[in-house]
């Protein structure tokens, strides 16, 4: 791909005989041809990460097969579709090649990136017609051809002791069955779906998805390593100052909306500060603030999570200044804190420098941030021992059963997902679209509790 910057585009399928080879959906065997304008070669990107992230979180959640069918459904229908509809196959190609690009650069990105396209597409063929999903297949160039009714036959009985297993019904004469090696459908293989004999499996026509699958994941995982060799060789050095930055930021961007302002439900004062912290900050900004108070203290990072965070949920610069200085006096003394700490606080309320409007940090940039000996920032859930992480969570009220949940997800790196439960012990409601910012943590805890002080007093 080539990226441009004139407003001109062209479209990828270029000429009708293009448009008539490509499959119902693409198979992503090698970067189109094509002028891509650079504004697109994000945006298109940030949306197919949408759907990948909304993917994930629903696996992790452990939601059942038909939940996850419609939740991909509507996470495509939202962020996929493009004013022009002649270019939605064109935005589909060309997020994937970007994001390729972006998570082809270590092995837990190639993994995860893996993870989540193999799901996507599993997900898209299976709702294809049967003719869309031979189509595919023929792609594939498959050497497999269903098996013959005189075949079918002879293996019926024992195809329909595999089916009644499964609490399916026996398959018909009209039922189309593949045989193929059975290590290319270990996934049928390992939960017994499949009929095994003489080291072929026989693979009912809606079974298919499994070996196309594990055919697409194959040839992904080869072009992401490909891609990498590439990406270090050449294309880093040559795009440093143009497409590098943006590659590199952007499997670790914020996707939800701006708190740089505070919003609705979030506006705090200093008089009720502490009773706010403790009923509605995350746990990362709670265990900051506790700290600020028992120390009196808080290394740069620390103090530029946490005052981001105060800025974001309405704390104006006059109550900052005061909260951070009532803290600060008690152990530099007032003449320090003037001198070496008033202008960051007002640097980030854009009252300094070069006036930026500094936005609160994100969940994911709080993850990826690695604190040193004598810091507490980050994210607990990430960089907390598993006995810390247990203390803190009593400390803020989680029962023991939603606990161990909580300390599940964490071990297992969900770290988001594991505040999300937080979030849901602490206030008895589902969070659907998870805590992905601290500052949406606050508002939504804000928002819930205002509700049911009101419900309560009617």
């Amino acid at each position: 791909m080539e990226i441009v910057r004139p407003q001109s585009r062209r479209n990828f399928l270029s000429s009708s005989n293009d448009a008539v080879s490509v499959p119902t959906i693409p198979l992503y065997r090698s970067a189109p041809s094509l002028e891509v304008r650079l504004e697109e070669f994000e945006s298109f990107a940030i949306d197919r990460l949408r759907v990948l992230k909304g993917i994930s979180d629903g696996m992790s959640r452990g939601k059942k097969p038909e939940e996850m069918e419609n939740l991909v459904k509507d996470l495509w229908k939202v962020n996929m579709r493009h004013q022009h509809a002649s270019d939605v196959l064109n935005k589909d190609i060309i997020s994937h090649f970007v994001l390729r690009l972006v998570y082809c650069r270590t092995e837990d990105l190639r993994k995860w990136f893996l993870s989540m396209e193999s799901s996507l597409f599993r997900h898209r063929f299976r709702v294809l017609n049967a003719e869309a999903q031979r189509a595919v297949m023929e792609e594939f160039n498959l050497p497999y051809r269903a098996v013959s009714n005189v075949e079918f036959e002879s293996i019926k009985e024992k195809l329909g002791q595999v089916a009644r297993s499964m609490g399916q019904p026996a398959p018909t004469a009209d039922a189309i069955f593949y045989r193929v090696p059975f290590e290319e459908v270990p996934e049928l293989v390992a939960g017994r779906k499949v009929l095994i004999s003489q080291g072929y499996a026989y693979v009912a026509m809606n079974q298919i998805v499994s070996l196309i699958a594990t055919l697409f994941r194959s040839q992904l995982s080869k072009t992401l390593v490909l891609t990498n060799r590439k990406w270090t060789s050449s294309i880093r050095e040559q795009e440093k100052h143009r497409l590098t930055p943006i590659v590199e930021a952007l499997c670790s961007s914020y996707l939800g909306p701006d708190y740089s302002q505070s919003r609705e439900y979030a506006d705090i004062s200093l008089k009720d500060i502490d009773q706010v912290a403790k009923n509605s900050f995350p746990l990362c900004m709670r265990h900051l603030f506790d700290k600020l108070k028992e120390d009196h203290h808080l290394k740069h990072g620390g103090r530029m999570q946490l005052g981001l965070f105060l800025k974001g949920v309405g704390l104006n610069l006059e109550d900052a200044l005061a909260f951070w200085r009532a803290e600060f006096s008690k152990k530099v003394g007032l003449e320090k804190f003037e001198k070496q700490y008033a202008y960051s606080i007002r640097h980030n309320y854009g009252k300094e420098g070069k006036r930026t409007d500094y936005t609160p940090y994100s969940c994911s940039k709080i993850i990826s941030s690695t604190p040193g000996t004598g810091d507490h920032h980050g994210c607990p859930y990430r960089h907390f021992s598993e006995e810390n992480l247990r203390a803190a969570l009593d400390r803020m009220g989680v029962n023991s059963r939603a606990m161990e949940d909580v300390l599940d997800k964490a071990r297992n790196r969900h770290y988001q997902l594991a505040c999300t439960l937080t979030f849901e012990a602490l206030h008895g409601v589902p969070c659907d679209a998870g805590i992905n910012h601290p500052n949406q943590y606050f508002s939504d805890s804000k928002k819930i509790l205002q509700s049911k002080q009101k419900d309560s007093s009617t």
